[in-house]
């Protein structure tokens, strides 16, 4: 697929655009979040990395919760490259807040 064929957008309310931090592998809004849904554990942990390496943190949300990525994130830790650092920090002060549980 040619990039002019799926234009690139940060609005996320419309289930038919194209995610700008899936600029590699198209996909639409939908269509993500189906795969988030439906795929095996492995290949959903490694999309679902892929949206917090590569999404901006406020649009993570509306793909995840923080309780689901606190929940995978030992399994999610190997899929974060140079964000990892961040989402440990992030995780760690929400859940001394006691916002994710124990």
């Amino acid at each position: 697929m040619d990039t002019r064929d799926y234009p690139l957008t940060s609005d996320l309310s419309d289930e038919g655009n194209y995610p700008y931090f899936l600029w590699d592998h198209p996909m639409t809004v939908a269509e993500l979040c189906h795969k988030l849904r439906t795929l095996s554990e492995p290949e959903r942990l490694r999309l679902l990395g892929k949206v917090l390496r590569e999404a901006r943190d406020t649009d993570v949300w509306r793909f995840t919760t923080p309780q689901q990525v606190w929940a995978d994130f030992d399994r999610l830790r190997p899929h974060l490259g140079r964000r990892r650092g961040f989402w440990e920090h992030l995780l760690r002060i929400w859940r001394e807040a006691g916002l994710l549980g124990a």
